[in-house]
């Protein structure tokens, strides 16, 4: 057999496996709905339907941003600890000037961690592993520096960001659809979006090409510190309160989201459409689980070995 049959060969078996994996995971979804339907009286509920909606939220945004520096070729560990950074600052920031004002101050701060963490992955060429986790015991620290209690937020209009529905879908929700357009848009139809996508693929080959690669790396750094500066204002707003030990081990459920939608670690696939369709599988899963009253210490169980099997089921053909 020549070695150009041998390679066809190849290319039309991992076509059929991606193309089945891509059938998988549809597949799954709507499994996981007609078993929640079935085994629980109050899945279908409006209570609950809204408050699945208001739950994926946090963990969307989270992901849409992991997502953008896995697209690049790197890992982000800090975003928990970003989390609760944004969400303390706005909190404590509100007690001297108004919530808007506030709310971008957090914003840049949450940003300020990615242009560092960009920053320094790109330029001093450490591995992100390292790099995000140093960051996520440092910002972590900062957080309780700036509170070691939880912090309360009283203002109306700020909680009313969180309680809000546009007809009956709640407005954080339609947030987070909107926050997914547009990082669509931006990472198949700008420059720097097919930029970092070209990182995670081939990135001497970009690099040759005169693509600024330290500077698209520190933008997608940033874009995923933003988004999860984004998703501890809006817990903030939603829960009422924020506690600095917020966001621990929410790397992981983000993660997953993206492993399971198709992303592959390293760099070289992933897409916003699949990152999206595994977090509505992940909030399926732990809709089901809290309603079986499954501990959160199993759930965590089964979703480090739904990371594995995923990697697994789509790692790259050597």
């Amino acid at each position: 057999m020549s070695r150009y049959d041998s390679t066809a060969i190849r290319t039309r078996l991992d076509w059929r496996s991606r193309s089945w994996l891509d059938l998988a995971l549809p597949a799954l979804f709507l499994a996981l709905l007609v078993f929640a339907a079935i085994s629980s009286d109050t899945f279908l509920t409006q209570n609950n339907i809204v408050n699945l909606l208001r739950q994926t939220v946090i963990n969307g945004l989270i992901s849409l941003g992991m997502l953008v520096v896995i697209l690049s070729g790197g890992i982000d560990l800090s975003v928990g600890a970003v989390v609760a950074l944004s969400a303390v600052l706005v909190g404590v920031l509100a007690e001297s000037m108004p919530i808007p004002m506030a709310v971008a101050v957090a914003l840049a701060a949450a940003a300020g961690v990615g242009v560092i963490n960009g920053f320094i992955v790109a330029r001093f060429r450490i591995q992100p592993f390292i790099v995000t986790l140093g960051s996520l015991s440092a910002v972590r620290g900062m957080v309780f520096v700036i509170s070691e209690t939880p912090v309360v937020y009283s203002d109306p209009g700020f909680l009313g960001i969180g309680s809000a529905m546009l007809g009956p879908i709640p407005l954080i929700t339609v947030l987070m659809l909107l926050a997914y357009l547009l990082m669509s848009f931006f990472l198949n139809r700008t420059t720097p979006g097919r930029a970092i996508i070209g990182i995670g693929g081939n990135e001497e080959a970009v690099r040759l090409a005169g693509i600024n690669v330290r500077l698209n790396t520190t933008l997608a750094y940033t874009i995923c510190a933003g988004l999860a500066g984004l998703a501890g204002v809006i817990l903030a707003s939603r829960v009422g309160i924020a506690q600095p030990s917020v966001g621990i081990g929410w790397e992981l459920d983000a993660i997953a989201a993206c492993v399971i939608g198709g992303a592959i670690l390293g760099g070289g696939g992933g897409s916003v459409r699949g990152t999206f369709a595994g977090v509505l599988i992940l909030a399926l899963i732990s809709n089901l689980l809290n309603m079986f009253n499954v501990q959160s210490y199993y759930q965590q169980v089964f979703k480090g070995v739904l990371i594995v099997l995923a990697v697994l089921a789509r790692r790259k053909e050597r």
